[in-house]
């Protein structure tokens, strides 16, 4: 046997189906580590930036309903990147603390912070094909004030899932002191802890299904109205605004489905049919966890969504980019516009002459 042979130990494959899901490879788990390592620098330098820029930089001015929304889904990214370390060193350990540390608040403040991601940009999405819709209205959610309501709330009800799903697993985890060569957590899982674990999985289910749909609706609207405002030759403004809309809409679904659509395809399988994907020799568990690893892009997608729907933010990119070329053209730039003072000055004192010896030759011919 290879060393990067499957390793998996007997007695417990007989005793949970996860270990026969689940091949170790050693080279696998590194390629995993690795990239969740790039991501997680990428992220958090991108994320971070963005939080600055929306509660530093931009508290000056009034926040809109979007940029509520906006900085919620950019402290989603933020933490969920700040939760890749762990799974990192989930990977690279067979430590029993770490599994049981990654496993009840590593793993939980991951998902939750993957499906507040979700809600987020579907909220993105609603307010913004609200504006086209009923440009001229003010309804509820263009309002700063019922943003900030959605967001408590949304967070509220991800904690709640997320919570019971811990204290269930402190109370009723199973104690093993040899784990096997994995990283998932199922073998950590009572009978009550799974069947809450399924519950979990439908609802979270239910809650990517409706944004998905809710986008792709979005979408087709808008699309529609262009095409209608493009017939009548009179409004090109409208029809301007809407290839606009319609642009940043298309970037929000092509992120989401990119994100979002290959996890739920295959996690959903995996939650509820184990038995049956586990006769495929492994090979669904590493679609699983390439699917997970493609989901954890978001956070490094998500800055596209933040330039194209916040103004702050563009203008903040915009700044920094003029502050770098200034700082480096400033030397020739006061050159330039030293010698160009000092010409205006001679021209000016040679004006002042010519005058001079103009006037005095007019009075000489009076005399």
């Amino acid at each position: 046997m290879g060393p990067d042979s499957p390793s998996v130990l007997p007695e417990t494959m007989n005793n949970s189906n996860s270990t026969e899901c689940e091949p170790v490879h050693k080279s696998t788990n590194t390629f995993f580590m690795v990239i969740y390592s790039l991501i997680f620098l990428v992220g958090l330098i991108l994320n971070g930036f963005t939080l600055r820029v929306y509660f530093c930089v931009s508290q000056r001015r009034a926040s809109s309903s979007v940029t509520v929304f906006l900085k919620n889904l950019a402290a989603s990214d933020f933490l969920i990147s700040l939760c890749l370390p762990l799974r990192i060193i989930n990977f690279a350990t067979n430590s029993t603390l770490i599994r049981q540390v990654y496993c009840n608040f590593g793993a939980s403040a991951f998902y939750l912070n993957m499906y507040a991601s979700i809600l987020f940009m579907g909220y993105i999405a609603a307010n913004r094909y609200m504006k086209i819709v009923h440009p001229l209205g003010n309804h509820f959610i263009h309002k700063a004030r019922a943003a900030y309501i959605i967001s408590i709330l949304t967070w509220g009800f991800l904690l709640t899932m997320t919570s019971t799903y811990v204290i269930l697993s402190l109370l009723t985890q199973k104690s093993q002191e040899n784990l096997p060569g994995t990283v998932s957590c199922d073998v950590l899982h009572s009978v009550q802890l799974r069947l809450l674990y399924k519950v979990i999985h439908a609802c979270s289910a239910a809650i990517f299904l409706a944004v998905l749909i809710s986008l792709i609706w979005f979408y087709y609207s808008t699309s529609r109205r262009l095409a209608q405002a493009q017939k009548n030759q009179s409004i090109t403004s409208n029809s301007k605004k809407l290839a606009k809309s319609r642009r940043n809409m298309l970037v929000l679904v092509t992120v989401f489905c990119i994100c979002f659509v290959p996890y739920h395809l295959i996690r959903l399988p995996y939650a509820f049919m184990k038995t049956l994907v586990c006769s495929w020799n492994g090979w669904f568990w590493y679609l699983k966890e390439l699917t997970v690893l493609v989901s954890v892009l978001n956070v490094c997608l998500d800055p596209l969504i933040y330039f194209i729907f916040c103004k702050a933010f563009r203008a903040q990119m915009s700044m920094r980019s003029s502050r770098s070329i200034n700082n480096t053209d400033s030397p020739t730039q006061v050159d330039t516009t030293d010698r160009r003072s000092s010409d205006g000055w001679m021209n000016s004192l040679r004006n002042l002459r010519k005058l001079s010896v103009v006037s005095l030759t007019k009075q000489t011919t009076v005399v």
